[in-house]
């Protein structure tokens, strides 16, 4: 039997991409291990969306290379957005790497592998929207939450981002197909669901007409089994009030929401091909948090975009102050081979671009910290992790926190407790930015 193995990188939705693979893979009879030592073939899913992401992809592929070069694996295949965005490049540049795939050929990845096996050299790029969104995973998360993909692709063209052009335009899933498989999900023991898109408040406008994410998440919360549910990648112009209202009034979805408003200058937001300003996105937050009194709300900012003056970073600063967010992230503008913005004028200094963004983060460092201090008393929901053997403690995470993005609690308990489970603790402290609980009940 051949040995496949996998180095899987990026965001959630790539990861979801890979858990089909290796389904895809054991179905045509591949044996999956978890070592890349002694594989016929490894499988580098990468990520090619920024800078970053594009080095870890590279230092991946070079670091399977030196492993082939030694003897100590067979074939390698580079499939996911790098390989769909530099089709070429890789080729030409690593010919260590035996196949370059397209994401379109993912369902034929047991046959690239083979025809790799038997000494074949393979680059192959279908069209991206051959790319299937059904299908079974092998679930590469712990198994008590899992990433639940509900539309793929993006038409949101900003500026700054390559995503349109690597993985297409947006489209939905069927309400009925999402729902199964996260029945499906459940009766694995899957607790926590993790709703994610490029996009998902657009979703279900290409395939019902209007926004459907509010209906699929009435649809979601009635599947037996599912005790949390999760959404990430949210667009505030999309933030209806149908929406905020089914946040509110279900108790199986978290109060969290993923916000990415990449800025708050109204003139930065519509180089970005972005909407609002200031005053519109803090009237937002207002209404989601009137609405919502508990919610927790993530974000993420891009400072040095083409443009951005000491004015207009003056703007962003004053709004993370004045907003007092619950989590956020803040990166420094990276242009982008292909996009529109890495050819406009007033392009910024990465010195410059860096210093902001660090700015923006001491400034959020401050509110997290005296936001996690003002938790100290209260009593929480906690879903547990696991066990951490070096300290001898239980790990887990509130509401407040999506796995592998934001801090954990640490749990403090005389009694045994298992990945997936569901305690009330008292908050007694804070470690490094982790909450630390006892439990109660």
């Amino acid at each position: 039997m051949n040995k496949i193995s996998m180095i899987g990188l990026g965001c959630p939705k790539n990861q979801v991409d890979a858990e089909m693979l290796l389904s895809t893979l054991i179905n045509e009879g591949f044996e999956i291990q978890p070592e890349l030592e002694n594989s016929d073939v490894v499988i580098i899913n990468t990520c090619g969306f920024i800078d970053s992401a594009k080095q870890e992809a590279i230092d991946s592929i070079l670091y399977a290379a030196e492993l082939k070069q030694a003897g100590l694996i067979g074939g390698i295949v580079v499939t996911g957005c790098l390989a769909e965005r530099y089709q070429a490049e890789i080729s030409m540049e690593m010919p260590e790497v035996d196949a370059v795939v397209g994401i379109g050929a993912n369902g034929n990845i047991a046959k690239i592998c083979k025809e790799v096996i038997s000494g074949k050299k393979v680059n192959t790029f279908p069209s991206k929207y051959c790319l299937s969104l059904e299908g079974d995973r092998v679930l590469t998360t712990p198994p008590h939450y899992a990433y639940l993909k509900i539309a793929e692709g993006c038409s949101n063209c900003c500026t700054y981002c390559a995503i349109p052009s690597i993985r297409g335009k947006f489209r939905s899933r069927e309400i009925e197909n999402i729902v199964e498989e996260a029945k499906n999900l459940a009766a694995s023991g899957v607790k926590e669901l993790i709703v994610v898109a490029q996009d998902t408040t657009r979703y279900g406008i290409d395939i019902y007409g209007e926004y459907k994410l509010p209906v699929l998440l009435k649809e979601l919360c009635r599947v037996d089994g599912i005790e949390w549910i999760r959404i990430l990648y949210c667009y505030p112009e999309c933030m209806t009030d149908e929406l905020i209202d089914v946040l509110a009034s279900e108790d199986k979805i978290c109060k969290y929401i993923d916000l990415p408003l990449q800025h708050a200058d109204g003139a930065i937001l519509k180089k970005m091909n972005r909407s609002g300003d200031e005053e519109s996105l803090t009237s937002l937050i207002a209404k989601i948090r009137s609405r919502i009194p508990d919610i927790v709300i993530r974000t993420t900012f891009i400072t040095g975009f083409p443009g951005e003056t000491e004015e207009s970073f003056e703007v962003l600063s004053r709004f993370v102050k004045n907003i007092g967010f619950d989590r956020l992230g803040c990166f420094a503008y990276s242009p982008e081979e292909g996009t529109f913005a890495a050819k406009m004028d007033n392009q910024i200094e990465q010195e410059v671009k860096n210093r902001r963004a660090e700015i923006i983060m001491e400034q959020q460092y401050r509110i997290f910290e005296a936001k996690q201090e003002s938790r100290i008393g209260t009593v929480m929901t906690a879903i547990v992790d696991g066990f951490d053997d070096e300290n001898m403690l239980y790990m887990g995470r509130t509401y407040m926190d999506a796995p592998e993005i934001d801090t954990s609690v640490i749990i403090s308990t005389e009694d045994e407790l298992f990945a997936g489970q569901l305690v009330k603790i008292k908050i007694i402290g804070v470690d490094d930015c982790d909450l630390v609980g006892e439990v109660i009940g």
